[in-house]
């Protein structure tokens, strides 16, 4: 998962720190340009900035479907990373597949997003240092709070149709949150994807894995080569947990992947293997929300 030790593997491979940083872009459209072609195809889409109160306070989010029609809705929790121009064009483009999208700031209790930006540099340690004790105090409890707002906030949602099951993704620190959301809602969550999360799959009492049994949902865990060298049990846990379930899953270590590579702003971005990961989303969503 994303720690010092992910860092020291970029810095090993030799990626730059500056590499599609957005500390370095003017904003959403630069992101653009950054994105693959065809990423910006499918239905017109409309988004715009939301609030939601929660039990803990009011969360900043982006909410964004296609501008006709009712559709599946699906709840995005970013990497540690937070909210940002990276996340909102992601969202976009899962809205132009068909899917009304919300992608909230998890770190809302402490600060609005965007948490990291020109000036605040994920790079610079304290920066670091800051955003991993927010993460430190997301556990369990918190997040089920957030989440049973969020899923409340899609099905008040005119784009949403809530005749549908609603999916739910997570990349790095938010892949344990997909799973959190799936156990709290069983008859609500379909689907859930997760990209190159942390502690998914651990060998301690609460590990986010051991919930899955009590879900009614299809799983990606798509796993970062790394991740996976780190902690190559991992995948042995999710796969026996997900053994009995009649649902579409898959559990895949990503060769030569590293962590944080589906986010296009990030050092480790790998659009092969991101678009790879995208696809594989799509056919989870397509089986399990329909």
């Amino acid at each position: 998962m994303c720690n010092d030790l992910t860092e020291a593997d970029l810095d090993r491979a030799g990626l730059p720190v500056a590499r599609r940083s957005f500390t370095a872009l003017a904003g959403a459209g630069a992101l653009a340009t950054m994105l693959p072609v065809h990423a910006m195809a499918g239905k017109l889409v409309k988004g715009r900035d939301v609030t939601i109160q929660t039990d803990d306070g009011t969360c900043d989010a982006y909410f964004v479907a296609p501008a006709e029609g009712k559709h599946p809705g699906v709840l995005v929790w970013p990497d540690i990373r937070g909210l940002r121009p990276a996340f909102r064009q992601m969202a976009d483009r899962l809205a132009g597949e068909g899917y009304a999208v919300l992608t909230v700031n998890p770190f809302y209790r402490w600060q609005k997003s965007p948490v990291v930006d020109a000036a605040n540099d994920f790079n610079d340690p304290p920066i670091r240092e800051k955003l991993f004790g927010y993460l430190k105090q997301l556990t369990r409890a918190p997040v089920e709070i957030d989440a049973k707002a969020h899923l409340a906030f899609l099905d008040a949602q005119a784009e949403v149709d809530t005749k549908r099951r609603i999916g739910t993704t997570g990349y790095c620190m938010g892949g344990a949150m997909t799973i959190y959301t799936a156990a709290l809602k069983p008859g609500r969550v379909g689907a859930a994807a997760s990209f190159h999360g942390g502690g998914v799959g651990t060998g301690k009492p609460d590990s986010p894995h051991l919930l899955i049994g009590d879900t009614n949902a299809g799983y990606l865990f798509a796993i970062a080569d790394n991740d996976d060298k780190e902690t190559p049990n991992e995948k042995v846990l999710l796969k026996e947990a997900l053994a009995p379930s009649p649902h579409w899953h898959e559990v895949e270590v990503y060769e030569g992947a590293m962590h944080g590579w589906c986010p296009p702003d990030g050092r480790a971005y790998n659009e092969a293997a991101a678009e790879k990961a995208w696809s594989r989303m799509l056919a989870l969503f397509k089986e399990e929300l329909a």
